[in-house]
């Protein structure tokens, strides 16, 4: 096992506000820039510090009771794909996983607070989940249809997912043959609440889709690699399989958002509340020690060659690092005791 230092385009944060929705919406592959590094400068020292951001806590809630995630697989899902999504969640509160762990980048995520000075919780389960295989909604979902398919799985006449709306965050995960409204060209992923009037509840939610059909070198990057990127060549994923590995990266960006601002009115950077900047926009690129700027950082090889980060239960993954607010800069997993 060695470290392996990995030289990328220039990262940019991405925050899209979309109406009616208004949903957060990351991709995490760099854009095309002609420009220099705007956002984290070049520091290797502080992993993407930098004198621009003033995070902030703007008073709403944040997740401090105990996470269920309740996962809503739409459309044609692999066993083993599942599997793979299954093992990443339940290694965020895992004891005993080796360093770097999963368990030890949620750290950071627990350092944030609310108004009380609760704590996020450290405790994350795997929930019911609900299968929705034959595309209730079809294969090409708008923003407010995601939570169409929602609403149909916790209003399900058969084994409803249950709603609870203080300690719920509920999953929806597209397989690779879903399009949703804006897709690899603006978003990979986006996270929100649901509207009572669409589903009767208000509950925090994030959407992520399989991208290994449409665009891999956008959403699973750097498990592919887009054109525009000459002479780079693609890291092997950890558990062989590319659009879900690359899920996996955004499944954690927006866990942590959502634990750290699941009412868009918590923690988060810049004056505009319904384009905020979250504690994983801040570092986005930054896998490893050293990252900023252009450069990732450095990342681990397996014995096979893939490429990873951190330690589950049984896998291994790859995730970016999350905003620091004590230090004020990027940190990646925590030691535990």
């Amino acid at each position: 096992m060695h470290s392996v230092p990995v030289i990328l385009g220039l990262t940019v944060l991405t925050v899209l506000l979309i109406s009616p929705s208004q949903v957060i919406g990351w991709r995490p592959y760099p854009p095309k820039t002609n420009g220099s590094d705007q956002i984290f400068g070049g520091s290797k020292k502080f992993e993407g510090s930098s004198n621009l951001v003033s995070l902030r806590y703007h008073m709403g809630p944040v997740l401090t009771n105990n996470i269920t995630v309740h996962p809503i697989w739409y459309g044609t899902w692999q066993k083993s794909q599942k599997k793979i999504i299954r093992e990443f969640i339940n290694s965020i509160s895992a004891v005993g996983s080796k360093h770097p762990s999963v368990s030890g980048w949620w750290k950071t995520v627990q350092l944030y607070t609310d108004q009380t000075g609760s704590n996020i919780t450290g405790t994350v389960r795997l929930g019911e989940e609900k299968n929705d295989r034959f595309y209730s909604h079809g294969k090409s979902l708008t923003r407010l249809s995601i939570q169409s398919v929602i609403k149909s799985a916790v209003a399900s006449r058969s084994r409803p997912l249950p709603v609870n709306p203080k300690s719920g965050l509920y999953l929806l995960l597209t397989a690779d043959d879903v399009y949703v409204q804006d897709f690899c060209g603006q978003v990979c992923g986006f996270h929100y609440f649901t509207f009572p009037s669409i589903v009767g509840f208000t509950l925090p939610y994030a959407w992520v889709g399989n991208s290994a059909k449409f665009c891999p070198g956008v959403c699973a990057y750097p498990f592919a690699v887009p054109e525009f990127i000459p002479g780079i060549k693609p890291v092997k994923s950890p558990n062989g399989d590319v659009g879900v590995d690359g899920m996996i990266s955004v499944i954690a960006h927006e866990i942590a958002e959502l634990a750290t601002n699941p009412l868009v009115n918590a923690w988060y950077a810049g004056p505009d509340p319904v384009a905020p900047v979250e504690i994983a926009d801040l570092c986005e690129g930054i896998y490893g020690t050293g990252g900023g700027g252009s450069y990732t950082g450095q990342m681990l090889n397996d014995d096979r060659g893939a490429t990873y980060n951190v330690n589950g239960i049984r896998r291994r993954f790859l995730i970016q690092w999350l905003w620091n607010h004590v230090v004020s800069y990027c940190t990646g997993p925590n030691k535990l005791d």
